[in-house]
């Protein structure tokens, strides 16, 4: 107890996440109230949300107040640490390497990083130097704490550092603070900028590991100085720590850009950066995605459309992306007039629904569209089939009266929930977002769009994740996110109510009064990109995909060239069948060629000699070696459509799944 409690002697009371109030000595702190509930838990809280802002362990609590301990087993506690986590990363460098200028560091997906200005690259050794000095200060245990000062006596604080001098000069973006106030956290002799909250000390950082060093430009602007990046992941425990670092392992494997360079899927050239140039194997599993879209769409009551790659400036302007969006998109001229190729289809897909009249009784009207779009990236954000400059958006427009919202959204998520089950993805967590601060539409309307989401998830009988003030400007969205072998999330399908298009576009339908209404435009992408989707389903299944995928679905394989013409016969009765057949009759060994149909992660192989060239019959094997069989030409022919129909996943597509 603090000596300001043992002085005060008045009480406090603070209300728990059940409804509970639990009193307290005035002045008790979040790791007052945690040590009064169990050690064990006070030792695992990193924060404390109070009133639905999170602070501080050590900050003093108000009477009345509604509080929830947070712990590195929440997700906003494992930020909590890694950001926390950055700040040791910092103080590490500046210790080793004094003139280094800390700039910003920030939790990511993968962990998190920080930049920094040096005036000579970080080196490997650099590098273990740095984390032997984490080390160190996590052994430490140096207390984190906030103050808050003036904007001007910031600068004065950090005036060695022209980088958080920037920030402190934009403090009205919220990086930092808000109005003329700056926050910042001491942690021993090292000070840096921060919102907060923190860990109450470096020693809660029990398990640390730097993973790899990047370049980078400050704010993002190849025009502003380069600096070093560093990036890092932590965990409350080594054992997380290590089994992170096995699935990491299990990545590099998996990595999509590895396997599409082995199996000849796609490349990258130098004069085309970021954008995939798709081989003939890649495009039979780009195909086998898109011809099922097409079909689960065609039986869901979907048309196909397609809209022009350039549009007018004029257009771009009209749906607001030129003002919001325009850094992003690529420009030209045509006889002396402008024009931009999209970054998204949706205002193609509106200029189709307005090139004629349209009823009450043909909606809701379901448009979808796989569209080649391009966005300007970056370079260095680039990766791979993850984040390219040109991609196909899987989009579709669904436009309906009000009172159809609940039932379209339905139709939507079982949709979703059937394609992303035929490629293997059961586990799909949901999210609902909700009006953010910046919106347009009435409070009637946002509050109809928001009730039908619900009520459809409600529906559905789904559970879901509410993300407050997360919605888009124009209205609220559900997100979908699949997990895959590896337990890596990856938002992918997205349903959006859109109030804004419609209304700029003056789309319109003829209602049963006989007056002009309104249309309600749902934004839908079940894939997404196909293109990052396609780089999923690599790492999801290794390469070794389900048969009806797998672009080398089966090789005829003879022992020998005697053998050749037979092993052709059969590859062309398959082939003709729609099976992805072809007989490997080069003047190679038998194990050569089974070894070499292996790598290639073909599906099955196909053994032919003197008996099956007598009895028309061929000798199967597995891609994992399994002997299945022999079966008579047809026989195996049947049983491969009927595996390619039924959309299979073989018992060897996670071989090596990560633990």
């Amino acid at each position: 107890m603090s000596e300001q409690q043992a002085i005060g002697g008045s009480m406090i009371s603070v209300i728990l996440p059940d409804g509970a109030r639990r009193e307290l000595a005035s002045g008790a702190t979040g790791q007052d109230l945690a040590m009064s509930i169990a050690e064990g838990l006070a030792r695992k809280c990193v924060a404390i949300e109070v009133d639905g802002v999170l602070q501080d362990l050590h900050l003093a609590l108000n009477d009345g107040a509604s509080v929830r301990l947070i712990t590195w087993d929440d997700t906003e506690g494992l930020e909590v640490l890694r950001h926390s986590s950055a700040h040791v990363l910092a103080q590490a460098v500046v210790s080793l390497f004094p003139d280094a200028k800390p700039t910003i560091g920030p939790v990511v997906d993968e962990g998190f990083y920080y930049d920094f200005h040096v005036e000579n690259p970080f080196t490997p050794e650099d590098l273990a130097a740095i984390e032997k000095r984490v080390k160190e200060i996590v052994k430490a245990k140096i207390p984190l704490r906030r103050c808050e000062v003036n904007r001007a006596e910031a600068i004065d604080l950090f005036q060695d550092n022209p980088f958080k001098v920037e920030i402190i000069e934009s403090v009205d973006d919220g990086e930092v603070g808000e109005g003329e106030t700056v926050s910042y956290y001491e942690q021993g002799d090292f000070v840096d900028l921060c919102r907060g909250p923190h860990v109450q000390h470096t020693g809660q950082v029990r398990a640390f590991k730097i993973l790899k060093l990047a370049g980078a430009y400050w704010r993002g602007d190849s025009e502003n100085p380069q600096l070093q990046r560093i990036y890092g992941i932590s965990f409350p425990d080594k054992k997380q720590l290590k089994e992170h670092l096995q699935m990491l392992e299990e990545a590099k494997k998996r990595d999509h850009r590895r396997i599409g360079r082995d199996l000849d899927l796609f490349s990258f050239q130098e004069e085309g950066p970021g954008f995939p140039f798709w081989h003939a194997n890649g495009m039979l599993l780009y195909n086998a995605v898109a011809d099922f879209w097409r079909h689960k769409h065609r039986l869901a009551g979907y048309d196909e459309i397609r809209t022009p790659m350039m549009l007018s400036d004029a257009l771009w302007h009209k749906s607001g992306h030129y003002e919001n969006y325009k850094e992003n998109m690529y420009f030209s001229n045509i006889d002396e007039q402008g024009f931009a190729v999209k970054p998204m289809n949706c205002p193609g897909g509106v200029l189709v629904y307005k090139a004629r009249r349209h009823s009450y009784r043909e909606l809701p009207l379901r448009v979808a569209e796989l569209g080649h779009v391009h966005r300007h990236e970056m370079s260095g954000v680039l990766h791979g089939l993850f984040r390219v400059r040109s991609f196909t958006q899987d989009d579709a427009h669904i436009y309906c009266r009000p009172d159809q919202i609940m039932d379209e959204v339905v139709g939507v998520m079982e949709l979703v929930r059937d394609i992303y089950g035929a490629f293997g993805f059961e586990n799909v967590e949901i999210e609902l977002s909700t009006r953010p601060g910046k919106s347009i539409g009435t409070d009637e309307m946002w509050e109809n769009a928001e009730a039908q989401l619900q009520g459809a998830l409600e529906t559905s009988g789904v559970e879901y994740k509410l993300n407050p003030g997360d919605g888009a400007f124009y209205g609220p969205k559900i997100d979908f996110h699949i997990r895959d072998c590896m337990n890596r999330s990856w938002q992918c399908g997205t349903i959006q109510l859109d109030f804004a298009l419609p209304e700029r576009f003056d789309c319109t339908y003829e209602g049963g009064d006989g007056n002009r209404h309104r249309p309600v435009m749902i934004h839908r992408a079940l894939l997404g990109s196909l293109e990052r989707f396609i780089g999923i389903l690599i790492e999801h299944y290794a390469g070794k995909f389900p048969l009806w995928l797998n672009p080398a679905q089966v090789r005829v394989l003879p022992v020998s060239d005697k053998f050749s013409d037979y092993a052709k016969e059969v590859a062309a009765d398959w082939f003709q069948a729609g099976i992805r057949a072809a007989a490997d009759v080069r003047n190679e060994t038998l194990g050569k060629r089974i070894r070499e149909t292996q790598l290639m992660r073909v599906n099955y192989q196909a053994i032919v000699g003197e008996r099956e060239v007598a009895d028309g019959t061929v000798s199967v094997r597995s891609r994992n070696g399994e002997q299945i069989g022999v079966f008579t030409i047809a026989e195996f022919r049947d049983r491969l459509l009927a595996e390619i129909n039924e959309r299979t996943i073989p018992g060897d597509a996670f071989p090596e799944k990560a633990s």
